[in-house]
């Protein structure tokens, strides 16, 4: 288990509607995130952060992965996939930077996903109740319009000042009655893209 892991949230949302039309097929958000203490918190400014991230990142990347693929009913269910860090007040980005932007961490979810595309991210310094909020983009093809969404959910007790949350988001599906086309669609009209 991950050392000093206070809890592990998950979160999942089915649409049913959208727009005021039913939805066809299934889709789904999930979110699973991770409460643990900063191990660089009261540490003063650390030079090397690598002795924590290689204590921590990959047993928390496998954990992350394992409850989002519970969730979603298998990796191969996943279509839409992101992450997310938040330093509480005590830390710094980096400290958040640090845990979700290394291979370590992120190398369980793609395999586990069968992803191709990088893993969109976002990561700040917040407090207790701040929206984590995970954009995602299609494992296969970043240029898939249809799955830009964002997984946001929040834990009202964490970050504490000394903690990090480190969540991993996906979709089933893409947004519901998606119809504003791909970025190769724009290429193409611009002419910016041979047929």
């Amino acid at each position: 288990m991950v050392a000093a892991l206070r809890k592990l949230v998950t979160y999942v949302e089915d649409t049913r509607i959208e727009g005021g039309k039913a939805v066809g097929a299934p889709f789904k958000l999930i979110g699973a995130a991770a409460v643990l203490k900063n191990p660089w918190a009261g540490r003063g400014f650390v030079e090397d952060l690598r002795p924590e991230i290689h204590a921590v990142a990959g047993e928390l990347g496998a954990l992350l992965t394992e409850a989002v693929c519970d969730l979603a009913g298998g990796g191969a269910a996943v279509e839409g996939y992101g992450k997310a860090a938040i330093v509480g007040l005590d830390g710094e980005v980096e400290h958040a930077s640090a845990l979700i932007h290394t291979l370590r961490f992120g190398n369980h979810y793609r395999k586990a996903v069968g992803a191709k595309s990088y893993l969109s991210f976002t990561n700040v310094r917040a407090g207790a109740g701040t929206a984590i909020m995970i954009p995602l983009m299609h494992k296969l093809d970043e240029g898939m319009r249809s799955h830009y969404l964002t997984v946001n959910f929040s834990i009202p007790d964490a970050p504490a000042a000394d903690e990090i949350v480190v969540a991993l988001g996906a979709s089933i599906g893409g947004r519901p009655h998606h119809r504003i086309g791909d970025r190769y669609q724009d290429l193409r009209e611009l002419g910016l893209l041979e047929l």
